[in-house]
């Protein structure tokens, strides 16, 4: 694919005065590590929140604008899912906006196999700035400080995963990536599939936590059915019980049972291995709630 060359890599924008980095959803477990990251590397940032110095919140358009000002780059993180409806659209006004506002790269945080964000992907694309995209699939942190762990503190986690395998990556691999795409060359118009080393089944995820939080938790698979009467009893509201079963039926069919060498392409490093994660995250008390 053919790439566009930067007159001024924002990478040199530290040497003189620069617009922000803007990060969207930017206090969310992959905004707040790429906005943590771009801060200590010195490049000025603006944390899109709706409780931000200057508020940001995707379903107010009317807060894009002042988000925008200004900002030489944008991270895109999507809530509550890059595929839900609604979100392509979004997308596509705010890619406008952007652009007129001088914004020169859009960073897009994506879903590995998941064809119902495909229409998000595009709008990103068709923007007229730079465009990279970051495909990842299930998290390391959503067994920490995600959905999955106060399923982990109750000790039984119920998911309608059954025996697929799936590549688990650690979110701050993700931040690595994404802070590498905005703000050094060579990204540009690239789809970076991020992955974990390895394989794991969520049975497999949820015994390796297990053995390193030190409590007893067990995985118990349901069909999509019960999982979403599960959902509904929670309080979700239809439309979003009802979003969650397609996608998903869409992600746990197997598709994604394979690693790549993404993390690596885009890093020149390997990814992080679970039980380095689960070591660390142990150490630091993430299961003694």
């Amino acid at each position: 694919m053919t790439q566009n060359t930067r007159k001024t890599p924002l990478s040199s924008y530290t040497d003189g005065p620069a617009g922000p980095v803007l990060v969207t959803c930017g206090t969310g477990k992959n905004g707040s590590r790429v906005t943590e990251r771009l801060t200590a590397r010195g490049y000025p940032v603006r944390v899109g929140s709706r409780s931000g110095e200057v508020p940001f919140d995707w379903e107010s358009p009317d807060t894009w604008d002042a988000a925008l000002e200004g900002a030489r780059a944008v991270f895109l993180v999507c809530q509550p899912d890059v595929g839900a409806p609604g979100v392509a659209e979004a997308l596509h006004d705010f890619g406008a906006r952007a652009v007129k506002a001088g914004v020169e790269r859009l960073v897009l945080l994506s879903a590995r196999g998941e064809d119902l964000a495909l229409p998000a992907e595009r709008a990103v694309r068709e923007a007229g700035a730079e465009w990279t995209i970051l495909r990842a699939s299930w998290f390391f942190q959503n067994f920490s400080e995600g959905v999955f762990g106060p399923f982990v503190l109750a000790g039984e986690l119920p998911f309608p995963a059954g025996e697929v395998r799936e590549p688990f990556i650690d979110v701050d691999d993700i931040a690595e990536v994404a802070v590498a795409a905005l703000t050094e060359d060579g990204h540009h118009g690239l789809v970076h599939e991020l992955t974990g080393p390895r394989l794991l089944t969520f049975g497999e995820a949820v015994a390796e936590v297990a053995g390193a939080s030190g409590r007893e938790v067990r995985y118990v698979p349901m069909d999509g059915g019960p999982y979403a009467e599960l959902l509904t009893a929670q309080g979700l509201p239809e439309e979003l019980v009802a979003f969650l079963g397609e996608l998903f039926g869409q992600l746990l069919d197997g598709r994604n049972a394979s690693v790549t060498d993404g993390v690596q392409r885009a890093l020149g490093r390997p990814p992080r291995d679970f039980a380095r994660f689960l070591e660390a995250a142990a150490a630091e008390g993430a299961w003694q709630g």
